[in-house]
Parts: structure tokens; C-alpha cells; sequence
């Protein structure tokens, strides 16, 4: 039986407009990015790993949806999410904090920017539509 938390944060995601979805999504990868920082200063790489790889499984999905036809900006985001890729997959083979703490930063910076670009998503459609 689910309880409150899991329905209201079911209802939350099933409900969203697609700018909210995208920062949700943005708020998540920076979650997962600080418990694998966290987890790795702690010496606990396993679940520094596993943080590690759910949010690469988040930069692909953003990757991927990323609508390269909308948007003239987006090749250069696409590159921005590769790059970050590549650097979650390499904070989590090599173990080292200094990496996650730089995938940390492009995280926020990404999760600002796009909470920024959905507070504004009325004057700023094709932007937000970019990514869903």
C-alpha cells in the first residue's frame, strides 16, 4: 500500500507541465550527484556508485529528449549534457570527489538555469519546449 508521500509525489509528477517535469528531474540529478559526493568522502563507494549511475541514467534521458530541431541553442546543451556524462562516468570509476564535486557544479548551475527558464516559460516557450 503506498502511503502519503509516494501518491502526493506521484500526483505531483503525473500532473506537471513539462517545465516543472524537466526541473524536477534537474532537482533530482543535483540530489543524486550530492549523496554519491557525500557517500565517496565517506569512503562508501558503493552507494557513491549507485548515486553515480542514477543520474547518469538522468543525463541520458535529458540528452535524449533533448528536441535539437527547436531550439538553436541546443547543440550546445547536448554537448553540455555529454560532457557532464562523461564526467559522472569518470567520478565513478575513478572514485574521486574532485570530479563529482565538478558535476556537482554543472548540475546546479543546469538546475537553476532551467528553474530560471521555467519561471519565465510563458515569455520564453520555445526555450522551455526544447527539451520535451
Amino acid at each position: 500500500m503506498p502511503n502519503a508521500r509516494d501518491t502526493y509525489l506521484g500526483a505531483s509528477v503525473s500532473t506537471a507541465d513539462p517545465a516543472r517535469l524537466l526541473v524536477m528531474l534537474l532537482d533530482r540529478l543535483v540530489l543524486d550527484v550530492t549523496r554519491a559526493l557525500e557517500a565517496q568522502r565517506g569512503g562508501d563507494h558503493q552507494t557513491a556508485s549507485g548515486q553515480l549511475l542514477h543520474a547518469q541514467d538522468i543525463v541520458v534521458e535529458l540528452r535524449t529528449s533533448l528536441r535539437m530541431d527547436v531550439w538553436d541553442g541546443a547543440a550546445g546543451l547536448a554537448s553540455l549534457y555529454d560532457y557532464l556524462h562523461r564526467q559522472l562516468v569518470a567520478a565513478n570509476i575513478g572514485r574521486e570527489p574532485v570530479v563529482t564535486e565538478e558535476c556537482l557544479r554543472l548540475a546546479t548551475d543546469l538546475a537553476a538555469t532551467w528553474r530560471e527558464a521555467a519561471a519565465q516559460s510563458t515569455q520564453h516557450a520555445p526555450a522551455v519546449a526544447a527539451v520535451g
